[in-house]
């Protein structure tokens, strides 16, 4: 069996070695596998400076890698150069691989891929290429021998011949529109309508194809957003002010724009379809003209709703000649229900009037009668339970009520009737004459005044002063209709109202300045002035007011 050579120093870090040693004492080189030393190969100092092995007599460093390209081969075991022991075969050293390319940035549009290179073999042989190492010409990477046991690496090969490119995958894919489904039988099922779907809507995410929509037109372009029904263009039309809707009954009936943004429609809730502003109620702002008289309605700034009430119409006489009837109606806050109570008092006290004036009764005895049966229309309401009534069944409440006041003018004679803090004034024409206040107020403040304990200025000023003392109502002390007939000399106008109104213009020389100067030839107009006039000054209540001309058109006044 050869024996190992005799090394007198470490081939790794010089130490001098003794005989016998099979590692080094100061590094701990395994000595055993040194090689055998070759002759006239340079080899680097510690200092630096190149010296050979012959002149030394050192053995040299194991370079990294055998050398290339000279024709020898790796030395068998026993068989050593110069005829020297038998030097172990050094460990395979690692196939030369190609390093990994990196891949390019993607661009668009996408590049078509390159063909594929021919496949390289690797071997665990050595960089040679007679042993199997990477041909250059085969896309490889060379590695030449550099000079003092170190090899220089070349730049990696464009990445397109080494490995192709993927194709960039597109942002998103088109979808084609679902076939048209094929001619069927009259009364055949359609395809697919007993699978687990039947019945049922498009699937989310879904295309429709053209034609398929609501709109019998082309389909849609493709991006394009769904229209804001909001935002269309109908809604800003003169033709989209009133929506044509089916009533249950199977009539049409207009619906309102918003009175916010003038473009939506109210639903049923009360609200604007487009900006979704809570609307007013019917009865917030309620205005009507009725042949020579007119009345407003409005609900204020600050009542959450309007328990005030009107009800306007006209008649004949038996003698042809016209008559026309104003009734307003307050609805007392402190009692239930207090809007329905107005507004039935109003309407009965209405339909009296109607039916007395064509019989010939008197127009005051037909006043009479006229509250008379308002009254009996509010009493009527205690005896029935409404919303507010079983939604506060725990609550002691006091039955419906309210105040009236009423106006006719019929054959040159006015007349007026009332229960109750509402008024009636006359404001004639001609402002240089004097007008008048034609009723007197149940209330705290006006007894105290009747009394003479106050001053009218006083009473008013007191926390006590609209304290009614008579109203329509199950719980009144006494019904005690006033009514009254004028004969004015002059034409003017009647003004019918609640005290929403005349909190702002209490005296009678008040309210004719706030009366238009036109009021007789344009009632309605004068009305909302009214209204506006009370909501100007705070609108702390509901305000309704009636302008009555006098004498009617086409009548003459009567004589004082």
């Amino acid at each position: 069996m050869p024996q190992p050579p005799q090394l007198s120093a470490c081939p790794s870090c010089e130490e001098p070695l003794e005989p016998g040693d099979n590692f080094c004492g100061a590094c701990g080189a395994d000595l055993s596998a040194a090689t055998a030393p070759h002759t006239g190969r340079p080899t680097a100092a510690r200092n630096g400076q190149a010296r050979t092995e012959a002149a030394e007599g050192t053995v040299p460093r194991p370079s990294a890698r055998p050398p290339a390209g000279d024709g020898s081969a790796p030395l068998r075991p026993g068989a050593g150069p110069e005829g020297g022991a038998a030097v172990p075969p050094p460990p395979p050293y690692p196939p030369a691989v190609a390093p990994e390319p990196v891949p390019a940035p993607p661009t668009a549009p996408p590049a078509p891929p390159a063909p594929p290179a021919p496949p390289q073999r690797h071997q665990d042989h050595g960089p040679d290429t007679a042993h199997g190492g990477p041909d250059p010409a085969a896309g490889g990477v060379p590695l030449p021998e550099a000079e003092g046991g170190d090899y220089s690496l070349q730049a990696p090969a464009p990445a397109a011949a080494a490995r192709p490119e993927p194709a960039a995958e597109p942002d998103d894919y088109a979808l084609a529109a679902p076939a048209a489904d094929p001619p069927r039988e009259p009364g055949a099922r359609p395809a697919g309508a007993d699978g687990p779907h039947a019945g049922a809507g498009p699937l989310p995410g879904s295309v429709p194809a053209a034609g398929s929509g609501p709109e019998s037109g082309s389909a849609p372009e493709a991006g394009s957003a769904p229209e804001d029904p909001r935002t269309a263009a109908a809604y800003g039309t003169a033709e989209s002010a009133l929506t044509v809707t089916d009533t249950p009954g199977g009539s049409e009936s207009k619906s309102r724009t918003c009175v916010a943004c003038r473009m939506g429609v109210i639903d049923r809730d009360g609200y604007c379809e487009n900006c979704g502003h809570a609307q007013p109620r019917e009865r917030d702002h309620l205005e009507e003209a009725l042949d020579s008289v007119a009345a407003v309605s409005d609900r204020g700034l600050r009542h959450h709703r309007n328990e005030d009430a009107f009800a306007l119409s006209s008649a004949a006489l038996p003698d042809g000649a016209p008559a026309v009837v104003a009734v307003v109606c307050d609805g007392v806050s402190s009692a239930t229900r207090p809007d329905e109570a107005s507004q039935a008092a109003s309407e009965a006290a209405s339909a009296s009037l109607l039916a007395a004036l064509p019989r010939g009764t008197h127009p005051q005895q037909a006043m009479h009668e006229a509250i008379l049966a308002a009254a009996q229309a509010v009493n009527s309401l205690a005896q029935t339970a409404g919303a507010e009534d079983e939604r506060e069944s725990h609550r002691n409440r006091n039955a419906p009520a309210c105040t009236i006041v009423s106006a006719v003018v019929a054959a040159g004679l006015l007349t007026v009737g009332w229960i109750g803090d509402s008024r009636a004034y006359w404001v004639p024409e001609d402002r240089t004459a004097p007008p008048a206040r034609l009723t007197e107020d149940d209330s705290w403040a006006a007894q105290m005044v009747a009394a003479g304990l106050m001053s009218e200025a006083e009473a008013y000023a007191d926390a006590r002063a609209h304290a009614i003392t008579g109203w329509l109502g199950a719980d009144a002390y006494e019904l005690d209709p006033h009514t009254a007939s004028f004969k004015p000399d002059r034409p003017g106008v009647v003004v019918v109202c609640t005290d929403g109104l005349w909190n702002y213009a209490e005296g009678a020389a008040d309210m004719a300045l706030a009366v238009p100067t036109d009021a007789r030839s344009r009632p309605l107009h004068g009305a909302r002035t009214l209204v506006g006039y009370a909501l100007d000054g705070g609108g702390h209540d509901n305000v309704t007011v009636a302008v009555v001309p006098f004498p009617l058109p086409g009548a003459e006044a009567g004589t004082a």
